[in-house]
């Protein structure tokens, strides 16, 4: 498995993160709230938040669908790599990355023993161009 494959699937989980909190959003956007009485007369033209909001959930929810789906058949192959790497460390580095997905920062941290953040990421392109 190459880093771009890696790479790859990393930032499927991390657009299924930021889609997933887009969809929270748009949820508590579209929970209809109190209406406004300002005595001021409304312009032209009514328009339904909801019904605008409902469509964009619904597009929202289909891709979120489908990168969790994509997600689901690369981390098999993920996985598969992942649990043939002989070294344990570099196995707990991996799966910290690119299943849990975390920064390499964290990954450093709790891998610990001194590792500092590019120690581990400089171990994992060593381990992959190897």
């Amino acid at each position: 498995m190459t880093l771009q494959e890696l790479s790859h699937h990393f930032k499927l989980r991390e657009r299924l993160e930021r889609d997933t909190d887009l969809l929270k959003s748009l949820e508590a956007a579209a929970c209809p709230g109190a209406q406004v009485l300002t005595g001021m007369p409304h312009a032209p033209g009514v328009r339904d938040k909801v019904g605008d909001l409902a469509v964009e959930i619904a597009d929202l929810k289909e891709r979120i669908r489908y990168l969790e789906n994509e997600i689901e058949v690369e981390e098999q192959e993920v996985t598969r790599f992942i649990t043939a790497i002989p070294d344990e460390q570099l196995r707990v580095i991996f799966r910290l990355r690119f299943l849990r997905g975390l920064t390499w920062g964290e990954v450093a941290a709790v891998v610990g023993g001194r590792n500092t953040e590019e120690a581990v990421k400089s171990s994992a392109y060593r381990y992959l161009n190897s």
